[in-house]
């Protein structure tokens, strides 16, 4: 899990330093403490939903040992105890050939992650999201995540590539990915792009929760700013 400053406390405080010094350095580090840190919130969200509804499909098809064993993984896991976590979790991918084999995986990721073990996490995210053979959800939802770990450093073209596919019109990821494209645009110091990927935003209201919509407005707003100088 990303281990992100929490957003601002008001709008106020918020423009008051954004007001200091629109340069791109600035404009990176609104998005990671704001806009980036809300995104991965709601890919946390999404990906446990998606975890709780596929454990209890498989629950209903008599798999009670997976399920079991993976509730005793994950409980290593948030107890801080990572290197049990990741073996038992290592048992399940190995063993099992159903949903709880990509959940594993996914957690496996985590586990590394949050031990600001980047590589290995980044690793075992991108072997998930090439796997053709995973599931597709849980495969998307590995690709925001990835994309957003890579976002401050890796070439463009490595996360357009990752965010592309997601880009699919009243798909789940739709915004999400226009959000990584625009926040891409910024480290790039295409401001123009970056408000007119969060105009489009702006204006594509399915799945556009109140935080995104809030989020897209200020950046906008900033932006305008940024490009009038």
């Amino acid at each position: 899990m990303v281990k992100n400053k929490a957003p601002f406390d008001s709008t106020d405080v918020l423009f008051q330093e954004i007001d200091d010094e629109l340069k791109q350095e600035k404009m990176m580090n609104f998005g990671k403490k704001y806009g980036l840190y809300a995104m991965l919130v709601v890919v946390v969200a999404l990906t446990l939903a998606v975890s709780y509804e596929s454990i209890i499909a498989w629950k209903n098809k008599k798999a009670q040992t997976w399920s079991e064993a993976y509730a005793y993984a994950f409980n290593l896991q948030v107890q801080g105890d990572f290197d049990k976590s990741i073996a038992v979790f290592e048992d399940i991918a190995d063993k099992n050939n159903g949903i709880f084999k990509d959940l594993a995986r996914i957690q496996i990721a985590n586990a590394y992650l949050e031990q600001d073990n980047i590589s290995e996490g980044v690793k075992a995210l991108q072997d998930f999201v090439n796997d053709d053979d995973a599931d597709q959800s849980l495969r998307d939802a590995a690709r925001v995540k990835l994309a957003s770990y890579l976002l401050e450093s890796a070439p463009a073209d490595q996360i357009n590539a990752l965010v592309e596919p997601l880009l699919i019109e009243k798909g789940p990821w739709f915004n999400i990915a226009k959000e990584l494209k625009a926040m891409l645009a910024i480290r790039e110091n295409d401001f123009q792009s970056a408000k007119q990927l969060y105009l489009e935003i702006l204006n594509n209201p399915d799945n556009l929760q109140e935080g995104m919509k809030t989020r897209a407005q200020d950046m906008i707003a900033v932006l305008n700013e940024q490009t009038a100088q």
